[in-house]
């Protein structure tokens, strides 16, 4: 099924889920090893048939089933977002960045950054040492860091509301 942008020359696919599907995202949200079993009585679906749906959800690229590590408990006690200003492409920082490990993820953004990053690292001096490694790299301007105090709140019941 295709929704209209505005621009009625063009249509894009846009993904749309019916309440059952919203309910397996959901169930698996809360339990990604429960049973398909368990989610069929609940959504009134024969096991194959939920089975059928997951896969079409994770096939499609939708949803994926993975295992959430907590950095916390594996040693990582300081977290940061570190905003960054380039001076340069885009494209050789970004590729540079992508190797360092101690970075979870990396966004494009428009804006005051042209990059923000989610940095994990064991202790502030680990953070320290990679900021500086990110200052260094060529193309980077400028860092601005914004240490986590305190995880208020982390879902991820995207689209399922």
């Amino acid at each position: 099924m295709t929704a209209k942008t505005n621009d009625t020359s063009r249509e894009v696919a846009k993904p749309l889920l019916d309440d059952i599907n919203k309910t397996i995202i959901k169930e698996l949200q809360k339990d990604g090893r429960r049973s398909f079993v368990a989610i069929g009585k609940l959504v009134g679906l024969s096991e194959a048939a939920v089975r059928s749906r997951v896969q079409r959800l994770t096939d499609s690229g939708m949803i994926q089933i993975v295992a959430v590590t907590n950095p916390m408990q594996l040693g990582y006690h300081r977290q940061a977002m570190i905003g960054v200003t380039l001076s340069g492409a885009l494209e050789p920082v970004v590729a540079e960045l992508k190797a360092i490990t101690n970075i979870d993820y990396i966004v494009v953004t428009a804006g005051r950054y042209d990059l923000l990053l989610e940095v994990f690292c064991v202790s502030d001096a680990e953070l320290l040492d990679l900021v500086s490694t990110i200052r260094k790299l060529s193309g980077v301007n400028r860092t601005e860091i914004f240490t986590y105090l305190q995880l208020a709140s982390e879902h991820y019941n995207f689209g399922v509301l």
